[in-house]
C-alpha cells in the first residue's frame, strides 16, 4: 500500500482541479509507477484523488474518482466512470468534511463501470461489483453483487471466474476449491 506523498497533498487539492492539475497528477503518478519495480501495470485516466485517499499497487483506475476516506488495497480494479461518495447527505451550501465516512476496498476486488459505492462500506477481497450497481452496504469476500441496490447474486473465484453453486464449489478455470461457511464463502 502506498500513501500519497506531501507533494500530492499539495497538488491534489479537490478545490483546485483543472486540466493542468490533472495532467500534472497523471504525469507524476506515471513517473512514480516507473520508479516502483513491483508495479506490473497502472492506468490513470482523468481521475480525482483526495488528499487522504490511500491507493495500493497494481491498480486499474479508469476515469474514476477516489475521494478522501477511500482506501484501495493492492490489485483493485475500478472500472470506467465508477464513483465513490464520502458523505451520506451532501449539500452544496453545508460543509460536511467532518462527516466523511471511510470506505475500504480490499485486495483484488473489481468494481464495474458506472457503479456507485456509498461511503462507509467495505468491499471484500476478490469481490465483484457489476456495472451500474449501487453498493449501499458491506460486500463479503468473493461475493458477486449487482443491481440497485446491489444484492448478492453469486460468488467469484480469485481468478475472476464465477463459481458454480453448491456447498463446495470448484472453479472451472483454475480448479481452486471453496467451501461455504454459513452465509459466506472461503477458500478450502
Amino acid at each position: 500500500m502506498m500513501r500519497l506523498s506531501p507533494f500530492f497533498q499539495l497538488v491534489l487539492d479537490p478545490d483546485a482541479w483543472s486540466v493542468a492539475v490533472l495532467l500534472a497528477v497523471w504525469t507524476r503518478l506515471y513517473f512514480i509507477v516507473e520508479q516502483v519495480p513491483t508495479v506490473r501495470w497502472l492506468h490513470f485516466s482523468v481521475i480525482a484523488v483526495g488528499v487522504q485517499a490511500m491507493i495500493g499497487l497494481l491498480l486499474g483506475l479508469y476515469r474514476s474518482s477516489v475521494y478522501e476516506g477511500v482506501v484501495l488495497d493492492d490489485e483493485v480494479f475500478c472500472g470506467p466512470s465508477m464513483v465513490f461518495t464520502n458523505v451520506i447527505n451532501p449539500r452544496a451550501a453545508v460543509e460536511r468534511k467532518d462527516e466523511f465516512r471511510p470506505t475500504h476496498v480490499r485486495r483484488g476486488a473489481s468494481l464495474g463501470a458506472n457503479c456507485t459505492v456509498i461511503c462507509g462500506v467495505t468491499i471484500g477481497t476478490f469481490a465483484f461489483v457489476g456495472a451500474g450497481s449501487v453498493v449501499t452496504r458491506d460486500v463479503p469476500d468473493h461475493a458477486l453483487v449487482t443491481g440497485v441496490p446491489a444484492r448478492l447474486r453469486g460468488w467469484m473465484c480469485s481468478c475472476g471466474e464465477k463459481l458454480p453453486q453448491g456447498d463446495a464449489p470448484v472453479c472451472r478455470r483454475c480448479a481452486r476449491r471453496y467451501r461455504m461457511n454459513g452465509a459466506v464463502i472461503a477458500p478450502a
